[in-house]
């Protein structure tokens, strides 16, 4: 699938939002708005695996999903911390306003959960999930990444961590099972096309960060 993605996916995990971030120079405008929008997009990626352990049907499947939307819901103190540092407490998140991007990605993988079954809801949620431990760990093992005087080195590490990596790790192991399960090989093709809508909509947020700046200066 992430092949399948090709350049959608170059451009999710190499996007110029991620270049700054590594370099400590992404404005903290940019980093912000991802933030904010990052918090109202986790709740609704937590609502979706909630929605993926009604469509499993064995209690070891369940519970993976479930520790998965778990994890996500543990994430959030994370994006809470840094916007504190900006004079943005939970409260305000919650009342700001969602992007375009925020509901355009948010409510095509609801709308893929609802109407699909539970492969076609991973295939939805997988971009996110492989995708950031790949840029995590991939600016981590960069010699180029600033990790030293950066403000955004805590969130590098964070999606190079072992305890995230072993919730990838799972939710890639889980999307495996279903796949021997629900006949996916004849299915590859609708399957790499919602994997690459999710995808392209992933590289849309990190545009989102950048387009609050150009936004800010005009």
């Amino acid at each position: 699938l992430r092949e399948q993605a090709g350049a959608e996916w170059q451009r999710y995990v190499a996007h110029p939002f991620l270049n700054q971030l590594s370099a400590g120079t992404l404005p903290q405008a940019a980093f912000r708005r991802y933030l904010t929008q990052d918090y109202l997009f986790l709740i609704h990626f937590a609502r979706s695996y909630a929605l993926l352990v009604s469509k499993l049907r064995t209690l070891p499947e369940m519970r993976a999903a479930a520790a998965s939307m778990n994890a996500i819901l543990g994430e959030l103190p994370l994006h809470v911390g840094y916007c504190a540092e900006w004079g943005l407490n939970e409260d305000m998140m919650a009342r700001e306003s969602e992007a375009m991007e925020t509901v355009n990605y948010t409510r095509y993988v609801l709308d893929i959960g609802h109407s699909g079954d539970a492969l076609d809801l991973l295939a939805a949620l997988l971009p996110c999930v492989a995708g950031y431990a790949e840029i995590g760990l991939g600016l981590l093992h960069n010699p180029h990444t600033n990790l030293h005087d950066n403000p955004y080195a805590s969130w590098i590490r964070n999606y190079g961590d072992e305890d995230y990596l072993q919730g990838v790790n799972a939710a890639i192991g889980l999307l495996e099972s279903v796949w021997q399960q629900r006949g996916a090989e004849s299915r590859f093709a609708e399957l790499s096309e919602i994997f690459t809508t999710a995808t392209r909509l992933e590289g849309n947020f990190w545009q989102m960060g950048l387009n609050a700046v150009a936004q800010d200066e005009a």
